[in-house]
């Protein structure tokens, strides 16, 4: 009876830590720092702020976040606040965000930010000053807005550690000089904007950077744009005296140098040296304006020149002659004389080259009747439609590749892949995307175009019959598992390099379009976090849908814990934690950091892999629109989907809390090691959750519960915490469930106390 008294004051006290464990009292740091903010600001009239003391998590003050005792962001965006930013906020302990923009703040940027901060926006307020050096200790930034201020100076060379920056934003101030080389170590920045400012000198620092959105509009740069630069998708560069080009006069002597931009008299940049300018190079115009002129006019200009030379030398009767005898052309030759006679023959050219510009897409709409009549019946229309297909254009190409290709087509197509009818692009461009895309491509000025073509520039675009030929024709010892959404398989490139492939079943595949596929692709490939496996490619081809991932040698979580005791045995219990954390950060970034949330809908441990020093990477993430909706016994055929579902899916009510349940199973298998769902087990505990919970707050049960392969060795005080974690992760409630940057906090404060 005693024993059994005890256990209820346990209890008791347990679910009061578990309803307390993340809420708490601000964390007197934290109160000095924001305090020390309010004084600066002078103390303008927001909701529950005062000073000094308060409590402004316990008392919710307003723009003020936190996660358990600590602020982690705070955002006050357009609320016509004054005065400074004042010297505390290197005192914050853990905030992420400070979004103080749209406001009338004065002084400077604080050389002294915390960092811990991963978004950092002070845009469109009355900053002055230089931007500190403090920005090489924020080693976490993802986010910067500096714009429309009135900073100073030249940009600090503090790029080093901001490895993880994606968006700068330094537009609209007065800022000068050369970029910083630091800048090329920006190795994740999609976004770059420098607009309006007084900077100048080369580009080159940012050539290498995946740059999606780069404008440097109205800034002093000169010198020649580096190639790269040129294939950035949004790139605006206008209102810089860069090296422009002409039309040079093939009767005119180009001039030895050309005069040099005048410098802004904030910049003196010395002389730059250059080399002597060759006939067939483009002359800089000194007047900043000119036209751009692509090969093929300056080969035409060639043309042209030495057709001039050719009259200049020939007897102009023979000239005539023979120009007309060519062109077939009865004119008096008295009235042919100059330049009009000069460039005769170049009118002539040009004129055939749109007769037979003419005669080509004849041609095309022709190959195209036949490929209609009876392609896919038999080698010989295939072989016609190859033929056809050397020269067409690529939106012909296209539809002749389609044109009679059914849903259900064999995936055993030819040998010979579809991208062999294109012509061999630059070397310098991007492999473009697979069929449906070059379509895309020929509207540019599309909205869906516009939105999906710049993302999946970034990807490789395979075919259906190179990823045969990469696992073996999908064969049985390269599949790799199977789920909800289709079968995974190895993949070996040519160079060696393994790859990922999970081909989609039809379930998945006839939910979207071609169109609404490619728009799904362009926006996994946005999401940029450390845990969430990198998509490289894809491939949209003959019906079918595939995407292809990077590859993790030692497999998945799931795996590990059931099948895999070599690597079972390195799974200690800091291992764990630090497992549970890396998983628990990916749906923290897609619940709370990304624009619009993001629900995962089919988070479980086999869709956790490992990599060799055993870091976490979650995939499948962006893909539940691929997953019908539905009470979860529609949703897959295999019986273990059930172990990761949370009660609300007997509806059909999916949430990003939904995703939170699925993590508390995922913790379970950590403790326990057993599988969520296990039809080899008594039929009492098959399904892990409602086995599991009852006992989790009974001592003698979850010692017996824990993982036996741990041998005991692991604090008392860390088991009792991580249960308490995982017990809120799975309460039949989705409104009592914590949000994952809650769950996040309490994890890592576990590591950081050791317990």
């Amino acid at each position: 009876m005693d024993s059994l008294r005890l256990k209820r004051i346990f209890l008791g006290l347990t679910i009061i830590v578990s309803a307390t464990f993340c809420v708490g009292l601000t964390d007197p740091r934290d109160v000095h720092a924001i305090n020390g903010l309010y004084d600066a600001l002078g103390r303008p009239p927001l909701q529950g702020w005062e000073s000094p003391g308060g409590d402004p998590c316990l008392d919710a003050w307003q723009g003020v976040q936190c996660v358990n005792a600590n602020i982690t962001a705070i955002a006050l965006v357009g609320a016509d606040l004054g005065g400074e930013l004042g010297s505390t906020l290197g005192d914050f302990v853990s905030i992420i965000v400070i979004n103080l923009s749209n406001n009338h703040i004065g002084g400077t940027v604080p050389n002294d930010l915390p960092p811990t901060l991963r978004s950092l926006f002070l845009s469109a307020n009355e900053l002055n000053g230089s931007i500190p050096d403090i920005l090489s200790t924020l080693g976490q930034l993802t986010d910067m807005s500096l714009n429309n201020n009135h900073l100073t100076g030249s940009i600090p060379d503090s790029f080093q550690s901001l490895t993880t920056l994606m968006n700068l934003d330094l537009s609209g101030n007065n800022l000068s000089g050369q970029l910083p080389p630091s800048m090329s170590n920006l190795s994740s920045i999609t976004s770059l904007h420098l607009q309006n400012n007084q900077l100048s000198g080369y580009l080159d620092v940012l050539q290498d950077l995946p740059l999606l959105d780069l404008n440097i509009e109205n800034n002093l740069f000169w010198g020649p744009i580096p190639d790269k630069l040129l294939t950035i998708p949004n790139f605006r560069k206008e209102g810089n005296p860069f090296n422009t080009t002409v039309l040079p006069s093939p009767s005119i002597t180009p001039p030895p140098s050309p005069l040099p931009v005048s410098p802004s008299p904030k910049v003196a940049p010395g002389p730059i040296a250059k080399p002597p300018y060759l006939p067939w190079q483009p002359i800089p115009d000194s007047t900043g304006e000119g036209s751009f002129f692509t090969m093929k006019r300056i080969i035409w200009i060639a043309i042209a020149g030495v057709l001039v030379l050719s009259a200049l030398v020939l007897v102009p009767s023979l000239y005539l002659t023979a120009c007309c005898k060519k062109n077939k052309v009865k004119s008096d030759v008295g009235t042919r004389h100059g330049m009009n006679a000069m460039l005769a023959p170049l009118e002539e050219t040009k004129h055939r080259e749109d007769l037979d510009k003419s005669d080509l897409e004849k041609t095309s709409e022709e190959a195209v009747a036949r490929s209609q009549s009876g392609f896919g019946g038999g080698g010989r229309q295939t072989d016609t439609y190859l033929e056809a297909g050397a020269d067409l254009d690529i939106a012909v190409r296209k539809r002749v590749v389609n044109s009679k290709l059914n849903d259900d087509c064999k995936i055993d197509i030819p040998d010979t892949d579809v991208n062999f009818m294109r012509p061999p692009p630059p070397a310098s461009s991007v492999e473009k995307v697979g069929v449906t895309s070059t379509e895309l491509m020929k509207d540019p000025s599309s909205q869906f175009s516009k939105k999906i073509l710049h993302p999946l520039s970034t990807l490789r675009s395979f075919s259906v019959a190179s990823l045969q030929q990469y696992t073996n024709s999908f064969s049985q010892e390269n599949l790799i598992g199977s789920g909800m959404l289709g079968s995974v398989y190895r993949a070996a490139l040519p160079d060696g390099k393994l790859l990922v492939v999970k081909k989609l079943g039809m379930s998945a595949s006839r939910l979207q379009s071609d169109e609404e596929f490619l728009e799904l692709v362009a926006g996994i490939s946005k999401l940029k976090h450390a845990n969430i496996v990198k998509i490289t490619g894809h491939c949209c081809e003959h019906g079918q849908r595939l995407l292809v991932y990077e590859y993790y040698r030692n497999g998945t979580l799931y795996d590990a814990l059931h099948f895999d005791d070599e690597i079972h045995s390195k799974l200690s219990w800091d291992v764990r934690i630090h497992m549970a954390i890396g998983a628990a950060r990916v749906l923290e970034y897609l619940h709370e950091v990304c624009q619009q949330p993001i629900v995962h809908k089919n988070f479980k441990s086999a869709n956790i892999l490992l990599d060799d020093k055993l870091g976490v990477f979650v995939s499948e993430c962006g893909l539940a629109p691929l997953i019908p909706s539905g009470p979860i016994s529609q949703l897959s055929g295999h019986t273990s989907a059930y172990g990761y579902a949370a009660p609300e899916l007997e509806t059909g009510s999916y949430t990003c809390k939904s995703d939170v349940y699925s993590f508390g199973v995922v913790m379970l298998e950590l403790l326990t090691g057993r599988k969520s769902y296990d039809r080899s087990r008594l039929r009492g505990e098959q399904y892990l959750v409602r086995w599991a919970v009852p006992q989790l707050h009974d001592i003698e049960a979850l010692s017996r519960m824990v993982d036996p392969s741990l041998n005991g060795s692991y604090p008392s005080k860390s088991l009792s915490r991580f249960v308490d974690i995982l017990s809120l992760c799975l309460q039949p409630e989705p409104e009592f469930r914590p949000p994952m940057s809650e769950i996040v906090q309490c994890l890592s404060d576990m590591i950081q106390r050791g317990t």
